[in-house]
């Protein structure tokens, strides 16, 4: 009948959609790399691949974020030069590797994306469909997001084999770690690729599977969260809660000041993932942690968080 002969086709289209090879760049052919979100985590991935030698796209859908992510990194650069970590003409060298732009058209020269927008799912469905339209049918469509699924995201598009997640550490020109992360889809092939060009960039690499808050932020969010609880029950003060954690399990900041410097709203939307991905009560978001961001207080970067900038 004419509906088993659809079937039929229909299945031989995926089968032979799931089982072809699909090309994926080689670390050491990649020559530009391009960032999508201008932002504390977009300009200082951005900054990194410049200062390994990429030419860089930093793309943002405003003029405004652009400008502000331009005069971060030149910050950042001149605070390396000022410690001598880099000289005047490096640093003048990995300025002009990068490119500012708003025109995501800019892509189909790019061998690497990585995607550093917001943490909306419904908005990086979006940026994928875009970068698989414009990009070369070999590049490298990479996410940097902290807790949304990459197999999710990767169904946005017609190439999953090579759609990864990259998730780097915040601030990226100091952390030293990047989280990889195989979405159902991805193939060894992009997975190798993908690590190679990480080292290239200076960074050790730990790989997870697809799971809510891969391994970073599958402990650290908890554990921040929890403070945000101690705060809310009158167990101690802001300052005490931080001290404790600094003074007695050798952290480098308290999670509470550590909170504010991510951004509250970035916390919330990775508890909120981990509540709903997993299902465990345990991973409730704090009220407070709630009322703070519905106040519009997201920490460093609004000035008020949990302390006042």
């Amino acid at each position: 009948s004419k509906a088993t002969v659809s079937v039929l086709n229909w299945s031989a289209r995926t089968y032979t959609r799931h089982t072809m090879s699909i090309p994926v760049i080689r670390a050491a052919a990649v020559k530009t790399v391009g960032v999508i979100g201008a932002g504390q985590m977009g300009n200082g991935i951005a900054q990194v691949a410049a200062t390994a030698g990429y030419k860089v796209f930093l793309n943002d859908a405003f003029p405004a974020g652009l400008d502000n992510g331009k005069a971060t990194i030149e910050k950042s650069l001149g605070r390396l030069v000022k410690k001598g970590k880099l000289d005047e003409a490096a640093a003048q060298k990995v300025s002009e590797s990068i490119t500012y732009t708003t025109d995501l058209n800019c892509f189909s020269e790019v061998d690497v994306a990585i995607e550093a927008a917001p943490e909306r799912e419904e908005l990086k469905h979006q940026l994928f469909t875009k970068l698989d339209e414009v990009m070369p049918e070999n590049g490298i469509l990479a996410t940097n997001t902290s807790s949304i699924s990459i197999t999710r995201i990767a169904s946005s598009t017609k190439r999953p084999e090579n759609v990864i997640g990259m998730h780097f550490m915040n601030p990226p020109p100091i952390m030293r770690l990047i989280e990889i992360i195989k979405g159902m889809a991805t193939s060894d092939e992009c997975f190798a690729s993908t690590k190679e060009l990480s080292e290239t960039m200076g960074k050790t690499v730990s790989l997870s599977e697809d799971r809510p808050g891969f391994i970073a932020n599958r402990i650290l969010m908890p554990m921040i969260n929890e403070a945000f609880y101690a705060l809310m029950e009158g167990v101690a003060k802001p300052e005490d809660i931080d001290t404790a954690m600094k003074l007695g399990t050798n952290q480098p900041m308290g999670p509470l000041t550590l909170a504010d410097f991510i951004g509250l709203d970035t916390c919330l939307a990775i508890m909120r993932v981990l509540h709903e991905g997993l299902g465990d009560s345990k991973y409730r978001p704090c009220p407070l942690l709630v009322s703070y961001v519905d106040a519009g207080w997201y920490g460093r970067k609004s000035g008020r968080g949990v302390y006042k900038y």
